[in-house]
């Protein structure tokens, strides 16, 4: 079977088993917890885009991902309060009138597109000052992390505006449907499932595309790029806000999944503990970022669950076991280790019974690419 025939068969198997087999035998309470892990899953996934096929270690992706929850907790909170009424974390801050930023999210037109839009406008803004002042590596990184924090505590500031501290949470209403119902649990775990299913055809044929390989070519050498005649930073710019538009429609998928937003789930520890998620699950490989994104989180309910006390420890050491054992994680083991089994059952031709040495990877398949 060819290599696209079998990764047509493993995606088919996985969706079987997460639209199907899941929903069947968890719980909603499991099953709500599945559904926000494929929430980081998604986040997860822009970040292996942006860090794994296009270099840029982006630290403030907690950013983008807020600005998505917010935009749909606003509508939600709007829609709770009902027309001319004011959201109840208002009333208590002593606001007499609606801000003039929450009035658009009364439209849930409006949210939703502002979700997916607001994060991906401002990731553009951000990388085409940035990357055209070529900066990059570490730099980059400082400057996101930077951002994460700088937004966290404009968030907190904003008691009247934003929720401060507490975020926004206590949604009743969920287009006519309560959130807490076992039936839309259900659902909401199936919408966020298949949008994530979504975007990870979607990554893919852009990964494979034309855009893809100059994406990949930038990554492991810029000024090679440059002096071809192309542009690096508008193909790390599209490349950024693509992935900041992923991250916003998994913080709109979370919050009526989980209930709540709030800085707290926004800062710079989130941020890193997504770019840990993904170098756990292999960032050189799209199927490893959205791996290694629940995983974590799985590990991370797990552990604190399990031991109480000593689940930081316990996560810290899973982290550094795969990143000794697997330096381009899960993914990347398991692709050296099939690449192995398969050239160990291979002869080499005109000589029967031995083992040829495994081949250059092809560079067509970027995704598929494991740290060295």
């Amino acid at each position: 079977m060819s290599a696209r025939w079998r990764g047509a068969a493993l995606f088919a198997a996985v969706a079987l088993l997460v639209l199907a087999v899941a929903p069947a035998v968890l719980d909603p309470f499991r099953l709500g917890l599945l559904a926000k892990y494929l929430c980081f899953a998604i986040a997860a996934l822009g970040i292996g885009l942006a860090w794994g096929q296009g270099g840029m270690l982006t630290l403030g992706q907690g950013v983008f991902f807020g600005l998505g929850g917010y935009s749909t907790a606003m509508y939600l909170k709007l829609h709770d309060a009902g027309p001319g009424n004011l959201p109840d974390f208002m009333v208590w801050s002593g606001v007499e009138e609606l801000p003039l930023l929450w009035r658009p999210f009364s439209s849930p037109v409006f949210a939703i597109a502002a979700a997916v839009l607001v994060p991906a406008a401002a990731a553009a803004l951000l990388g085409f000052l940035i990357f055209r002042q070529r900066v990059r590596g570490a730099y980059f990184a400082i400057l996101s992390q930077a951002l994460a924090a700088a937004f966290v505590i404009w968030l907190v500031g904003r008691q009247g505006l934003t929720g401060g501290t507490n975020g926004l949470t206590h949604f009743y209403d969920l287009f006519g449907h309560d959130p807490e119902d076992d039936g839309t649990k259900r659902v909401l775990y199936l919408v966020v499932a298949l949008v994530l299913g979504a975007l990870y055809l979607l990554a893919r044929q852009l990964v494979k595309s034309r855009f893809g390989r100059l994406l990949v070519a930038v990554r492991d050498g810029e000024d090679r790029v440059r002096f071809l005649g192309y542009d690096p930073a508008v193909v790390k710019t599209v490349a950024f806000a693509v992935s900041a538009a992923m991250a916003g429609i998994a913080g709109a998928l979370y919050v009526p999944v989980v209930g709540i937003i709030s800085p707290s789930l926004l800062g710079v520890v989130p941020s890193i503990e997504l770019v840990v998620a993904v170098a756990i699950g292999g960032r050189y490989s799209l199927a490893g970022a959205v791996l290694g994104g629940v995983l974590l989180n799985w590990a991370h309910t797990t552990f604190s669950e399990q031991y109480p006390s000593g689940w930081v420890y316990l996560l810290g050491l899973m982290f550094v076991l795969v990143i000794m054992l697997a330096p381009g994680g899960v993914a990347g083991g398991a692709r050296r280790a099939a690449d192995a089994l398969a050239h160990r059952r291979r002869p080499e031709p005109g000589r029967p019974g031995t083992t040829p040495t495994p081949g250059p990877r092809r560079a067509s398949e970027p995704e598929e690419a494991v740290a060295p």
